[in-house]
């Protein structure tokens, strides 16, 4: 069985507050929008709660292919994930199996109207460009240091 997702891409997933599922519509007009409660559930699949999100379930009835990103803010450092996404709804007899991994987190505080199910194709690295044009002096705490100054955060105790 192909690996596509790997434990790198899960811890970063895990990480990440938030992930970015784009999709696109009839005509092709893309949108994005940020998803709370998601989880690597295998080595082939990302879920996503749909918990406010009636215009990425329509596009995804209409154009299954999406892409989806996360990534450590303070790092700079992520994924993208292309797949074909699926609109699981409470009535499907496999749905309780993708929910599963996202109940915890979502809690009472969210309803889980359905689970955006994607089945990745491909993954992608996504780096600050940094990375790339400055690599013997750019390095994952440089750019953690950075990011702190930049956004005002400081660390307590170890931990941003």
């Amino acid at each position: 069985m192909e690996v596509i997702l790997n434990s790198s891409h899960k811890a970063m997933a895990e990480r990440s507050v938030l992930c970015w599922l784009a999709t696109a519509d009839e005509s092709g007009q893309p949108n994005v929008s940020p998803k709370e409660v998601f989880a690597v559930a295998d080595d082939k699949h990302i879920v996503v709660a749909n918990i406010a999100s009636p215009g990425s379930a329509k596009n995804i009835h209409i154009n299954s292919k999406v892409c989806l990103s996360f990534i450590d803010v303070f790092a700079q450092k992520g994924f993208k994930v292309f797949g074909v996404a699926s609109d699981v709804t409470p009535e499907a007899a496999e749905y309780f199996r993708w929910v599963e991994p996202l109940r915890m987190m979502a809690g009472d505080r969210f309803p889980i109207h359905s689970v955006f199910v994607v089945r990745a194709t491909a993954v992608e690295p996504i780096i600050a460009p940094s990375y790339r044009l400055y690599p013997s002096e750019t390095t994952e705490a440089s750019q953690v240091q950075a990011a702190l100054r930049t956004y005002g955060v400081r660390e307590v105790g170890g931990n941003v």
